[in-house]
């Protein structure tokens, strides 16, 4: 390939195409029209003399090479934006709007704040939250669906502090949960102030997967004891599992700080695990290349400062040192 006479508009419609996996998407995006896209990207193919996508059905597929070629393409790209870009950014005048992918646990605790400061401070700032069905978000953060991921990331974050300062995303964390059993108060085991291990195993189950898994990190600990529990209902959202417990004799697992948020808190009774599962700490995931971004960094900000509130209302206070991970689980589904 030529460099000198490459038209570098054409990396920035290969950019845009990646992160969609669809011309029409693209275009939209690019607001230019569908064959010009196509166009583009075919005068990208002759210049690089390799095939970059494969059209299908419902999109087109990104070959070995272009995976291989879009991480340099979007760094460099994202360090010409922040050099002929203003930097400022004034969230109360500006307009702009954020995504952020979170479970709906999360959610409930830190929306309500963020909408505070949004009505407060940030009268043109916009924030769209979209759903986590994976405990590994960073394929969103790199494909650009998502500014930031917050969450429970176990796995994620035992990669990141293993790939150090190489790393391409940063985990902060905020503050730390803990599961809990859930049931309804008029349930046979709330009678009591703790139950046993063969209580637990004994009473049937509502399993909470975001991925919709058979098993998860409840059924891996138990695993470990040589027992095992009978789940009745496996669902998605923590909302769900609150609503049907609330009225049925299942148990389940939630996070401390969400049974308040559940909006059944009064007919539920918590009480302690019989058995050993990993402390939840929950973080904020972004991707490195928007570190010298003043509307992400304020972004991270906004977040943080809801999430201080989640843990000081739930008398956890947050972790001091950012990219700490002590007692990070492999198992990596909900409950």
């Amino acid at each position: 390939m030529n460099f000198r006479t490459l038209d570098l508009n054409l990396l920035r419609v290969f950019d845009v195409a990646m992160t969609e996996r669809n011309v029409t998407r693209a275009a939209e995006r690019l607001s230019m029209t569908q064959p010009a896209v196509s166009n583009a990207l075919r005068r990208l193919r002759e210049a690089t003399r390799e095939d970059l996508f494969i059209a299908g059905s419902t999109g087109v597929t990104p070959t070995p090479h272009a995976i291989a070629l879009w991480p340099t393409v979007r760094a460099a790209l994202g360090d010409l934006r922040q050099a002929l870009e203003p930097q400022a950014f004034d969230p109360g005048h500006d307009v702009r709007t954020f995504t952020l992918a979170t479970a709906d646990a999360n959610a409930a605790l830190t929306v309500p704040r963020l909408a505070e400061q949004l009505q407060g401070s940030a009268p043109g700032v916009d924030l769209r939250f979209v759903p986590l069905t994976s405990r590994d978000p960073r394929p969103l953060l790199e494909h650009g669906q998502a500014d930031v991921a917050l969450g429970f990331f176990p796995d994620v974050g035992a990669a990141v502090a293993a790939a150090g300062a190489e790393s391409l995303f940063q985990l902060d964390l905020l503050y730390d949960d803990a599961y809990v059993c859930v049931m309804r108060r008029e349930h046979p085991l709330a009678q009591k102030s703790s139950i046993s291990l063969d209580e637990y195993c004994a009473a049937d189950h509502l399993r909470v997967s975001f991925a919709g898994r058979p098993r998860g990190f409840v059924d891996e600990a138990l695993a470990l004891l040589g027992r095992e529990r009978r789940v009745r209902i496996t669902v998605h959202q923590f909302f769900t599992a609150g609503a049907v417990v609330h009225q049925s004799d299942l148990l389940t697992v939630l996070p401390r700080s969400f049974v308040a948020a559940t909006g059944h808190a009064e007919g539920l009774a918590v009480r302690t695990l019989p058995f050993a599962l990993p402390r939840i700490d929950v973080g904020l995931l972004w991707h490195r290349r928007h570190q010298h971004d003043a509307g992400q960094a304020w972004l991270r900000a906004a977040v943080t400062s809801a999430c201080a509130a989640v843990a000081r209302e739930s008398k956890r206070g947050p972790l001091v040192q950012a990219g700490h991970h002590p007692h990070l689980s492999e198992m990596a589904d909900a409950s």
